[in-house]
């Protein structure tokens, strides 16, 4: 069903988790994983700079993503989406270059009012990309208890 699956991913934390989801739906459908970047770009006078100062080690750290997943015997590359586009429409033009069947997104989860003010790459996702998306949430701590439960007997 999933012959390429985009792995969306900026090196964070958030998009490391959902690595193991990539992976696990790979390996279930034999299918190749692309790990995109998308390296947005700030104009003007910066001249075509990174928006991230530490771009460079991002880079790095996905390559080697990229090269641990060929070890663990996926069919895996790294795309580089740069240019001066909204994160999203990076990751979507890339995903459709190399004809995705699923983009897998790490999200912080936000939604309402805070998901609103401060965009997201997933939602942003949804509107722009030509396949499914898969959104993956940060872990939650621990989950809430139990409701007690209510005593009947006399004491």
């Amino acid at each position: 069903m999933f012959e390429t699956i985009v792995w969306a991913t900026d090196g964070s934390e958030l998009a490391d988790r959902a690595l193991p989801y990539v992976t696990e739906l790979a390996r279930l459908h034999g299918s190749k994983i692309v790990a995109v970047h998308a390296n947005e770009l700030l104009h003007g006078r910066y001249g075509g700079a990174p928006l991230l100062a530490d771009e460079p080690d991002l880079r790095v750290k996905i390559e080697h993503q990229v090269e641990t997943l060929r070890t663990d015997g996926y069919a895996a590359e790294l795309e580089l989406a740069t240019g001066s586009g909204d994160v999203a429409g990076l990751i979507a033009k890339a995903a459709r270059s190399v004809q995705a069947d699923l983009i897998v997104v790490g999200t912080h989860g936000h939604g309402g009012f805070v998901a609103a003010v401060l965009g997201s790459v997933a939602r942003a996702l949804l509107h722009t990309a030509w396949c499914p998306v898969l959104a993956i949430p940060p872990a939650r701590g621990a989950e809430a208890p139990e409701p007690e439960e209510a005593t009947t007997g006399v004491a």
